[in-house]
């Protein structure tokens, strides 16, 4: 299919030559010889043309003026001007209204042609980020969170209307695997800000030490290695949303800086001097009670008041087994597609053992094991055989990491467990091993003394002597 290209010009001999030549070079060209042409191809006739080259003065007006009237109603491409006259102040207005360039006439065709080639690299570049954005808003509507259960038609209707209003910041609560960075996303492309960026950090993920740097960046020479300005993931989100999971990861210090910059809407990068505005939707979650933690100051308390504007609970699967009606059969469609298999037919026996499940995983433990059993089947059928599940598992301290009598470190790989928890099992078990001993469990792991002591600061982990 050809590319689109409009091309305005009131001078019936260029405009014919103009023609002939991008037609020659592939193009499919509309002609408009007014102002009113354009207009009604661009907005009535809904033409969206990858390019336009239009002269700037034609007979009933300034081409700059149906420029700036056709930019949010239509999909009209760069813009190419060509003007026998033009002065300066045109052409900073050209620039200013988002033109791709502004060429004076008469324009060699190679020189043209060089210039509406760069403008059709750009405007596809464009065309496809749009296409993938729209993409992503179809998809993440309050309907993604699947479900006809009460709890989940619960928080679809919250989801709608959180994505209606311009909140500064929100929590999302609940178990691992209830869906908070579905919801995240949900809020921020059904929401006001679904043109801006979406920009999602887990902050359990990243090392602490780099972590200041990842969120508010920094200048050069701002410390070892920092050689070229950094632009931080707070100031990429800006006209957009944050989403930082895990947010109880934070240091204390981390935190107060967090704070000031949703406070002030500015940050400062470190080794900068002056400060950044930013605009920001901050969404983050958390899968332990801030509130607790709030209360025994491991979490500041005027952050946890500042990011609780509203909060959210995601409920567990257990809560709402209901929806493993839904649920089961849209996972089986998913990975189908991805793995070319062609299972429809889940047996009685497999439903009964699925809803007889605690799911101390959620929503990604089942996502997990129909996975699996869709990939391991040679059938139509969803074998039982490939399940796995444990039964009387109950989803908080059962489904945790332990240690076996030979040493060897066991990790059910459902979804149940974080990887907080298969850290926190491994410093524990170095420092029983050592008599707690934290220079001779850090040697026994392979890292630095200060870094363990750090774990064990976190996860509680001092000895009672």
């Amino acid at each position: 299919m050809s590319d689109t290209l409009l091309l305005i010009e009131d001078e019936a001999l260029l405009s014919t030559e103009l023609t002939r030549h991008f037609r020659r070079e592939g193009f499919e060209v509309v002609t408009a010889r007014t102002l009113a042409e354009a207009r009604r191809l661009l907005v009535q006739d809904a033409v969206q043309p990858l390019v336009v080259v239009s002269d700037m003065s034609l007979p009933d007006g300034n081409a700059l003026d149906l420029l700036e009237a056709t930019r949010s109603e239509a999909n009209s491409g760069e813009w190419l001007f060509l003007t026998g006259y033009g002065g300066v102040a045109d052409s900073v207005r050209a620039l200013r209204l988002g033109a791709y360039d502004f060429l004076e006439k008469p324009c060699a065709l190679d020189r043209l042609d060089l210039v509406v080639a760069g403008a059709v690299r750009s405007a596809r570049a464009q065309r496809q980020l749009r296409e993938r954005a729209d993409a992503e808003n179809r998809r993440y509507t309050p309907a993604a969170f699947v479900g006809r259960s009460p709890p989940a038609q619960s928080v679809r209707d919250l989801l709608g209307k959180l994505s209606r209003v311009p909140l500064s910041t929100l929590l999302l609560t609940g178990e691992t695997g209830t869906g908070k960075g579905l919801a995240a996303r949900i809020l921020h492309y059904s929401g006001t800000r679904r043109e801006g960026p979406l920009v999602e950090v887990n902050c359990a993920a990243l090392p602490h030490d780099l972590l200041e740097s990842e969120l508010f960046g920094h200048e050069p020479g701002a410390f070892t290695g920092a050689k070229a300005r950094r632009r931080g993931l707070m100031e990429q989100a800006h006209g957009g949303t944050i989403f930082l999971d895990e947010i109880g990861e934070l240091s204390l210090d981390l935190q107060a800086k967090l704070l000031t910059v949703i406070e002030d809407r500015r940050l400062r990068r470190i080794g900068g001097s002056s400060q950044v505005e930013i605009d920001v939707q901050v969404i983050v979650a958390s899968n332990r009670n801030l509130a607790e933690r709030a209360d025994s100051g491991a979490f500041r308390s005027d952050l946890y008041h500042r990011i609780t504007v509203f909060t959210l609970e995601l409920p567990t699967l257990r809560a709402r087994k209901e929806d493993l009606d839904d649920l089961v059969p849209l996972f089986i469609a998913e990975f189908n597609t991805k793995a070319g298999k062609s299972v429809r037919v889940v047996p009685e026996l497999v439903w009964s053992a699925l809803r007889s499940h605690a799911w101390p995983g959620n929503v990604r433990e089942l996502r997990n094991v129909i996975e699996r059993c869709v990939l391991l089947s040679d059938t139509n059928t969803l074998a039982a055989q490939w399940l796995q599940l444990q039964p009387g598992r109950t989803g908080t301290h059962e489904g945790a990491p332990s240690i076996e009598n030979n040493g060897a470190l066991h990790l059910p790989l459902d979804g149940s467990v974080t990887l907080d928890d298969m850290e926190k099992t491994i410093v524990a078990e170095a420092l029983a091993r050592t008599g707690h001993n934290v220079t001779a469990a850090a040697r026994l792991l392979g890292t630095s003394r200060e870094t363990l002591r750090y774990r064990v600061n976190k996860y509680g982990l001092k000895s009672e002597d």
